[in-house]
């Protein structure tokens, strides 16, 4: 009974890792396109700005992009802890 529960609890927190890395994919995923999107108005407003405006735009995917690798490990730590 008890070697029962210990499998059902380490499938349950593998389940969970997946949907936690799921989410923190899509959501870095959606926060990139929303900026690369932004970008492409603000060029086409400001020709002149284009620069600038990419350099910001390249900063801060990197930026998202490390909050969700970050998430990533995190949720892959939770199968081993």
């Amino acid at each position: 009974m008890i070697l029962l529960q210990v499998a059902a609890g380490a499938s349950l927190a593998k389940i969970g890792a997946a949907i936690g890395a799921g989410i923190a994919v899509i959501g870095a995923g959606y926060g990139i396109g929303r900026i690369g999107s932004s970008a492409m108005d603000a060029i086409a407003r400001q020709p002149e700005k284009s620069g600038d405006i990419r350099t910001n735009m390249i900063v801060i995917a990197a930026l998202i992009e490390g909050v969700a690798l970050f998430a990533v490990i995190v949720c892959i730590l939770a199968l081993f802890v």
